[in-house]
């Protein structure tokens, strides 16, 4: 008696490239609007978290938002821009 064995192919998928959203301080938004644009913005962020990376872009000049798909990284890019917020993304290494 012989024994087959099958050998299943394995597909890996290749995982999306994550982006950082970056933002910058500047000396115009108040740190309850930035907060508020952050919560609004981001949903997945806690006020805690929202605090906390305004303070850090607020101390250090730059704080990283989320990590995210580059879709997903523009869009969020964007709209903190349309509120008047300073962002950029860039590939996470």
């Amino acid at each position: 008696m012989s024994v087959e064995t099958l050998s299943k192919s394995s597909t890996s998928r290749k995982l999306a490239p994550q982006y950082r959203v970056l933002l910058h301080n500047d000396t115009y938004n108040s740190m309850e609007f930035v907060v508020h644009t952050l919560l609004t913005t981001v949903p997945s962020l806690t006020q805690p978290q929202a605090v906390s990376i305004m303070m850090e872009a607020h101390t250090n000049g730059l704080a990283l938002v989320i990590t995210c798909a580059q879709e997903h990284a523009e869009f969020y890019c964007e709209t903190l821009k349309s509120h008047g917020l300073t962002s950029t993304i860039e590939p996470d290494e």
